[in-house]
């Protein structure tokens, strides 16, 4: 049986004649039936919605069936299996995170007293701090499947296209609880006062801000981004929570260190604290492609090298490497907005 606000909901829109409105919430409804495994009235709904369109406009509501057959190539999905105890966030990120998923997990809870959970979040900060693996590890603890947003399936250099096709992509996400994506946000959530910009980008955000007020909270979206000052200030006010992931402090990455060392069955002949010191990486990132540097040598070398000599090596091999230019320096970090 539907939930009863949602049932409340549908009575209320069809009073006032709010079409919109009654297919979003009888798509909830179709939603939180297939997630009870209730598909057979789930596809009725479906149908029903479907028909209803055709008659009243012509135009035919695409059903979760024609969609999973590949009409919609702007997301790609994935299953995840990684807990956020996996990561290394700061005690306030990993708190306002943990309140986030709890949210989701007791929404029942929430909306028997009149309040829906919170369903947005924006991370921002500079690369390889864990903007994705933390989108990655929410997925994970909710139990739904990760929807990707694929930019180049959804932004072309047709007229009006651009903006057709991200609302179709949002049709889709209605279809089922999912955690919704958005990785370098900035691409279509940037200012629309931008001189440098064609209308087009005005009537993408303006989509974008339209489907953002009308997602469900079932909907889970996460979006990142490296430069948050590019933001469009309405696109920011949109979401709920906003965590700053910024670089790790000496402190955490040594913690990091010490955990990727006990990897290995062997000693390497460093400490935790000394080898990051040597390593010196700028970010998770780059801490994580030495030690997969690491475990391919080890895998590969089959025990020809002991692990501190393998280790040693692949230091002066990283010492050898061309110096980077990077976008941050170490104690650089992402500007803080704040919304009116």
């Amino acid at each position: 049986m539907a939930r009863g606000d949602l049932i409340v909901k549908l009575v209320k829109a069809g009073a006032v004649g709010d079409q919109q409105l009654v297919h979003t919430i009888a798509e909830e409804i179709a939603s939180n039936e297939r997630s009870k495994k209730h598909d057979l009235l789930a596809d009725r709904i479906v149908r029903a919605l479907s028909s209803s369109s055709k008659k009243s406009n012509g135009t035919l509501l695409r059903s979760t069936q024609s969609m999973n057959r590949g009409d919609l190539e702007s997301i790609h999905r994935q299953y995840i299996d990684r807990p956020i105890s996996t990561l290394f966030l700061e005690e306030s990120t990993r708190k306002a995170c943990e309140e986030f998923i709890e949210e989701q997990l007791r929404s029942e809870v929430l909306r028997a007293n009149g309040i829906e959970p919170r369903h947005r979040l924006l991370l921002f900060g500079p690369p390889g701090n864990g903007k994705t693996s933390l989108a990655e590890c929410i997925s994970s603890e909710l139990a739904l499947p990760l929807f990707i947003v694929r930019y180049d399936a959804v932004v072309t250099s047709y007229l009006g296209e651009t903006a057709k096709r991200l609302k179709n992509l949002f049709d889709y996400a209605r279809t089922e609880p999912c955690v919704l994506f958005f990785d370098e946000f900035d691409a279509i959530g940037k200012k629309r006062g931008d001189l440098h910009e064609t209308g087009e980008i005005k009537r993408v955000v303006s989509t974008l801000l339209l489907q953002l007020d009308h997602l469900p909270s079932y909907c889970v979206l996460v979006a990142a981004t490296n430069h948050p000052e590019l933001l469009d200030r309405a696109t920011w006010r949109r979401f709920e929570i906003k965590l700053e992931l910024g670089h790790p402090s000496t402190e955490q990455m040594i913690r990091y260190f010490d955990q990727r060392l006990n990897e290995f069955t062997e000693k390497s002949g460093y400490s935790a604290q000394r080898l990051c010191s040597v390593v010196a990486p700028k970010s998770y990132s780059d801490a994580e492609d030495f030690f997969l540097d690491l475990h391919r040598r080890n895998t590969l070398l089959q025990g020809a090298n002991s692990f501190s000599t393998l280790v040693t090596d692949r230091l002066r091999a990283r010492s050898e490497y061309p110096d980077l230019e990077y976008f941050y320096s170490a104690d650089e970090r992402a500007p803080t907005l704040t919304s009116s």
